[in-house]
């Protein structure tokens, strides 16, 4: 279980990002972050796997707060994948999954036979095992974040308890058949390994379709939070984007679906 209590936070000389957002992620969990840009998701997120330290409040994993968690232990447990991943120099796909084993090494020692079956299995279970000899960069988009959700697998590995994934908008750059894939990918790492999930993300009917519960942020403060079905209304979402939605259950696969209408103001429009 991880679980944030009052978070505030607010980046030097600005006005607090977080306002006292609570939530949590449970073992198991798939939670949803929506909100819209500058609401808070990403700094959430940060918070939520320990990159910044909260003004006030704080983030807990199981029983300990995550301050006093050394940091190599912290990064067995816990991943983060970001919107995009730029690399300094021309590594193999292969290569980036390894950089998942790092918390794993003591000082000057590198990789073993252990390490690189770890790494090979999460890249089979993230479907680009053919893949493992090819210079990242020239993989499309779809294929690069299944790799680098493959190094947070090879990361977490060997967590004790459910390992955690955090992904930052992780369709932002994929066209909508990769973001498919991508949503099958995450449904199915669940079936098959105890992992928790928490994701940030502008895309309704993607956190529709795969999130249990969702937290609604709106400037840096929690809108609503609880199970997707209760959450995701239309009453919500005018609160939260001022646009006026319908929401459904699609009649073939029984899942939510939200259709934008309206705009309910004029702001931003020229």
């Amino acid at each position: 279980m991880l679980r944030a209590a009052d978070l505030v936070f607010a980046y030097a000389g600005r006005s607090p990002v977080l306002r006292g957002v609570s939530m949590e992620v449970p073992d198991g969990g798939f939670v949803g972050i929506l909100g819209p840009n500058g609401s808070g998701k990403t700094t959430l997120l940060r918070a939520l796997a320990g990159v910044i330290r909260p003004a006030r409040g704080t983030v807990r994993l199981e029983d300990k707060d995550l301050e006093s968690i050394p940091r190599q232990t912290l990064a067995r447990r816990m991943a983060v994948v970001p919107q995009e991943t730029h690399l300094a120099f021309d590594y193999t796909v292969l290569e980036v999954v390894m950089m998942g084993r790092y918390p794993y090494l003591g000082t000057f020692e590198i990789e073993g036979p252990k390490d690189f079956a770890i790494a090979r299995e999460a890249l089979a279970a993230t479907g680009t095992l053919e893949l493992e000899d090819r210079p990242f960069d020239t993989l499309s988009g779809g294929e690069k974040q299944r790799v680098i959700v493959a190094a947070a697998l090879a990361q977490i590995a060997a967590s004790e308890g459910d390992g955690i994934l955090l992904l930052d908008e992780p369709t932002m750059a994929l066209d909508l058949a990769y973001q498919l894939e991508l949503g099958r990918l995450l449904s199915e790492l669940q079936r098959r390994v105890p992992i928790a999930i928490a994701v940030s993300t502008h895309d309704l009917n993607f956190a529709a379709g795969l999130c249990r519960s969702l937290v609604l942020l709106k400037s840096g403060s929690v809108l609503a939070t609880g199970p997707t079905e209760e959450v995701l209304t239309a009453a919500n979402i005018r609160s939260l984007y001022d646009v006026e939605a319908e929401v459904t259950r699609h009649p073939a696969t029984g899942r939510m679906v939200v259709v934008p209408l309206r705009r309910t103001s004029a702001v931003g429009r020229g």
